[in-house]
């Protein structure tokens, strides 16, 4: 593990955001967005870090054309209007050597509130492919639509949204 602090960006090719609300009572419906950007800076010596992400919205992938469309209007995102989502965190919490939890602002549709994403997995190392320094991290976090201005149809389809978060960065080399 570095011992200063590192930046590392998104692989945009494993890295997505999921997420997850019951439909109707019928289902637990799993969607996610494609396109991620962001990076994030540790230093493992002060258990200090920082975490930026960009989701374009209008790569929602709901595995409808017309769902996505619907999911992309005015009552849900409004991706015309607000293309961009983003977390920017605030504190980083370690427990030695893991990540544990990312406490920060998610903003959508310039609707600003605190979230900590619960870090359920962390793991370190040289990338077996490129040997870069490498790292990847699964999260999660719950967060009501209602916050957002996207609470149409509640309580059919549950106000609460579990937000899944998958990445794995590349040290970038100096």
């Amino acid at each position: 593990m570095p011992k200063t602090e590192q930046l590392y960006i998104l692989d945009s090719g494993h890295t997505f955001v999921y997420f997850e609300y019951c439909h109707f009572g019928f289902s637990r419906q799993i969607s996610r967005f494609d396109k991620i950007s962001g990076e994030i800076k540790l230093n493992m010596k002060s258990r200090t870090g920082s975490v930026k992400i960009d989701i374009d919205t209008k790569s929602v992938s709901t595995g409808s054309e017309l769902f996505n469309s619907h999911i992309q209007g005015t009552e849900f995102f409004n991706t015309a209007q607000y293309p961009k989502t983003t977390f920017v965190s605030d504190r980083v919490e370690f427990e030695g050597s893991k990540v544990t939890a990312v406490h920060g602002v998610l903003t959508i549709k310039d609707i600003c509130e605190l979230i900590t994403l619960e870090v359920i997995h962390f793991e370190y190392g040289k990338h077996p492919v490129s040997g870069q320094e490498h790292f990847g991290a699964n999260a999660v976090a719950v967060v009501k639509r209602s916050d957002f201005n996207m609470g149409k149809f509640t309580p059919q389809i549950t106000d609460e949204v579990v937000i899944k978060v998958a990445i794995e960065a590349s040290k970038v080399e100096k």
